[in-house]
């Protein structure tokens, strides 16, 4: 398949008229039904890179869809969050004429939060950097939940404005992304299984890493260890927080503590010459760690067994 074009979509406007759906009723958010998308292979081999925050909760869509690399399907309800500037690559893969597709996609401009505080909150929440194969999967009360809230932010917007409708439908949209993160919450605590398969997979990958061969790689980072894992970063530390109460950077402080305890009570290295093994540029920055790990110093660990 050749090399797809990337569509800068600067507004909701631009949205609309590439998914030849009307024009919005309102420039800076506007909630779409599903079902008012017209689904061809032609209009569904996109990419594009979207300037506006994404909210979809999307059921039975027929026919499969590539979002980067990964296929997925919407068999079940489910949510995805997209934060502005992502790239989004949509192909159609098939379609499944039994299917009836439903469900909602918000779209919010920036410009909508400007000067509020959910400008500022809405960064917190971590899904919006979550990938799609990380999407939140919803019981049928929970679908109803938010798709009530989605009515009601449709409702406002479509009210005559006032001073009233922006605070409103942000109050709308907080509280929707609270729930977000209650049913995220629930979904780690159910996938409990797969969620300690992560855990095993992290420690795995904590070991190899940690190899005498690998020692001139430098300190692994969050985003290191994420991708070995084949999961967002955001993603990663919300499984660990839900198991283990840490992130993952936690988790690697951890085991180079471990790391260095065994280098330290086994081995003749100096502490210098372990801070090297384990990837740290300076001594002194691995001293600092393991003292505020044990509160004692890398020496005053090695006499302790002498």
């Amino acid at each position: 398949m050749k090399n797809k074009t990337i569509h800068k979509i600067n507004s909701i406007s631009e949205f609309h008229k590439l998914r030849n759906l009307p024009k919005p009723e309102h420039p800076l958010i506007s909630l779409i039904d599903y079902t008012a998308i017209i689904h061809t292979p032609e209009n569904d081999r996109i990419s594009w890179l979207q300037t506006y925050y994404s909210i979809a909760l999307k059921k039975d869509v027929p026919g499969k869809y590539r979002y980067g690399q990964q296929d997925y399907d919407f068999d079940d309800g489910l949510m995805s969050f997209f934060a502005p500037n992502q790239i989004l690559n949509i192909e159609y893969v098939e379609k499944d004429i039994t299917k009836e597709p439903s469900g909602w996609i918000l779209l919010i401009h920036p410009d909508f939060l400007w000067n509020t505080p959910l400008a500022k909150t809405i960064k917190h929440y971590a899904f919006f950097n979550y990938s799609l194969t990380e999407a939140l999967f919803l019981s049928e009360k929970e679908e109803l939940t938010i798709a009530n809230i989605l009515k009601n932010i449709k409702q406002e917007y479509q009210s005559n404005i006032d001073k009233f409708s922006q605070s409103i439908i942000l109050s709308q949209v907080e509280l929707l992304l609270n729930y977000a993160e209650r049913y995220y919450e629930r979904q780690f605590i159910t996938r409990n299984i797969s969620n300690h398969e992560i855990l095993s997979r992290l420690d795995e990958a904590l070991n190899q890493y940690f190899n005498d061969e690998n020692s001139n790689q430098g300190l692994p980072s969050v985003e290191f260890i994420a991708d070995a894992l084949n999961l967002s970063s955001n993603y990663l530390s919300s499984s660990l927080k839900s198991i283990t109460g840490q992130s993952t950077q936690q988790h690697i402080h951890e085991k180079l503590i471990t790391k260095a305890k065994e280098k330290l009570s086994t081995t003749e290295l100096s502490v210098g010459e372990i801070a090297y093994a384990l990837g740290f540029e300076h001594p002194q920055s691995f001293s600092k760690l393991f003292k505020t790990k044990t509160n004692l110093s890398p020496s005053e660990f090695r006499q302790s067994f002498n």
